[in-house]
């Protein structure tokens, strides 16, 4: 998994994500002109390979804000495979859970009000 994951963040820092023809366009942005949670993700990854934070933020600020979670989890998720740790993510609270639900829907939903560019990815 951590080959993978760098292979993928390289390959985005390679193939810059900015210019058209490189990869697919979003499927629900295509079809319906709307911005879904991840999209401008991919520049948003891009941007952090290349140390743009302020950048990575203007793409897509909720995977910026939730990198150190999932971090974290991936952390966790290894120290339990290597033995380490007892932790599974069967123990995470249902109300976070559902919390980051919440988040994400209330972020889908603000990022496609009219006139409020500045959660555009664009």
């Amino acid at each position: 998994m951590g080959l993978g994951s760098a292979a993928a963040v390289g390959m985005l820092a390679t193939v810059d994500p900015n210019e058209p023809g490189h990869y697919p366009t979003c499927p629900l942005l295509a079809g319906t002109g709307l911005f879904c949670p991840g999209c401008g993700a991919l520049r948003t990854v891009h941007a952090l390979a290349h140390g743009d934070v302020l950048t990575a933020v203007e793409r897509n600020p909720l995977a910026v804000a939730l990198l150190p979670l999932v971090v974290l989890a991936w952390v966790l998720w290894g120290l339990r495979l290597a033995g380490l740790t007892r932790w599974s993510p069967t123990e995470v609270p249902g109300r976070w859970v559902w919390g980051l639900l919440g988040v994400v829907l209330v972020y889908w939903v603000a990022r496609n009000v009219p006139g409020w560019t500045w959660l555009s990815p664009l």
